[in-house]
């Protein structure tokens, strides 16, 4: 199965209360927030439900190690580093832990000190395309597959 970045494009005004939830449980509660999930049968239902809202694809090894470096961040406020993921996993470094991650041995939400999801900026040149149409009709939303990793090196 593989590891999906989900990014939140369109903000909190007028969502319903049933999406709300959903986006909580995806811990993308704010315009611009991106979570990785893993593709499991619950996830991906609950990714069909707000695709309206977000856009997701499978993200690689390369954006997902420097999503972590620049955006990731303890409970703290802290950046990571390899000082701090050796100092708090088992692993001896930032790849390693990435690599862990991609291969689904680790979630995020197993180390209670990061922070679940990164914030992000709006796309640096911003959105190529209209923000209220699904990216299969030549828009924003919903599942964009590989596409993702432009997107968000764009928001890094």
């Amino acid at each position: 199965m593989p590891l999906f970045a989900v990014v939140r494009i369109k903000g909190t005004v007028n969502v319903r209360h049933d999406m709300k939830i959903t986006m909580d449980l995806l811990n993308i509660r704010r315009k611009f927030w991106a979570s990785l999930v893993p593709g499991t049968d619950s996830y991906m239902g609950m990714l069909e439900k707000v695709k309206d809202f977000v856009t997701y694809g499978e993200v690689d090894r390369e954006t997902l190690k420097l999503l972590i470096m620049k955006r990731g961040a303890t409970r703290s406020g802290e950046k990571i580093t390899d000082e701090i993921i050796r100092k708090n996993t088992n692993y001896n470094g930032l790849d390693e832990f990435v690599d862990a991650l991609i291969s689904e041995k680790v979630k995020l939400n197993d180390f209670s000190w990061i922070k679940p999801y990164f914030r992000l900026t709006p796309p640096k040149g911003g959105f190529k395309k209209s923000t209220k149409r699904p990216f299969s009709d030549g828009g924003e939303l919903g599942y964009r597959g590989s596409n993702i990793n432009e997107l968000l090196r764009r928001m890094i």
